[in-house]
């Protein structure tokens, strides 16, 4: 990778190249899509839906949202609706490029029945703060004014990444980065980690094809959803002052989800 990004850190790159698991090309490349996938049912989009959602605290498993889409048992909507958003968003993103409109698309539709129809695709006009149960502070997002600056960049970034040949390893390098540095930016009112997730599977896709939509990221993270904000907290609790050389143990999730698959 030669081209200069405005956005994504690349200091880390040589070390990831060196620890990337020789493997993971071939485990990737062995993937396959479930016999329980039919025309008008995907089985691993299903489990990035659930999987993403139940990381954001929604009270589903999985044999009971294939039931619901595959052979249509009905359950009480709002146990199934923020799910059904979400798989549809995958859905707009196996079908559409990656750009800065689609992904305000996706993020419409994953949030249709969590924020009002003004805040859907739309950047947050406030300031943002995730905080701890017990009421600390754990993160201060990007501040409003900086919103549209900062997704110029990362779309940039994207763009260029998009346009270039890259390695394999750099592949899955800068995916993650993608999904790292936009839950950094944290762009929206709500729905920021689910979009973040389908963002780094979505860039994933646009540069190996579909069997990146069979990886299993998602449901990693949430076997590992402690461990996965912690890498994420490993950074800073500052937008302005975040530390990108502390993201190696997030970068080796992703390639971690394809080796245990």
């Amino acid at each position: 990778m030669t081209e200069p990004l405005q956005i994504l850190p690349i200091s880390l790159l040589p070390q990831y190249i060196i620890e990337f698991d020789p493997l993971l090309q071939q485990r990737f490349e062995a993937l396959q899509d479930s016999e329980l996938s039919i025309e008008n049912f995907s089985f691993y989009t299903s489990v990035s839906a659930v999987f993403s959602s139940k990381i954001e605290g929604e009270e589903i498993d999985l044999d009971s949202f294939i039931k619901h889409k595959r052979l249509g048992v009905h359950y009480q909507p709002d146990y199934t609706k923020k799910i059904d958003d979400l798989y549809d968003a995958y859905l707009f993103a196996q079908q559409n490029k990656l750009n800065a409109q689609t992904l305000l698309q996706a993020h419409g539709l994953l949030t249709k029945n969590i924020l009002q129809p003004l805040q859907q695709g739309a950047f947050r006009k406030g300031k943002m703060f995730v905080v701890t149960k017990d009421g600390k502070i754990e993160y201060v997002a990007a501040a409003p004014d900086q919103l549209n600056t900062e997704m110029q960049k990362l779309h940039a970034d994207i763009e260029t990444l998009l346009s270039v040949r890259l390695s394999f390893e750099e592949i899955f390098f800068f995916a993650s980065m993608l999904h790292l540095v936009f839950i950094k930016i944290h762009p929206f009112e709500d729905g920021n980690g689910r979009t973040g997730r389908l963002l780094e599977k979505w860039f994933l896709a646009q540069k190996l094809g579909e069997k990146a939509w069979f990886v299993q990221s998602e449901k990693h993270y949430y076997s590992l959803h402690q461990t996965y904000y912690k890498h994420i907290r490993l950074l800073g609790v500052e937008y302005d002052q975040l530390n990108y050389e502390e993201a190696m143990l997030f970068l080796k999730m992703l390639p971690e989800s394809v080796i245990i698959q």
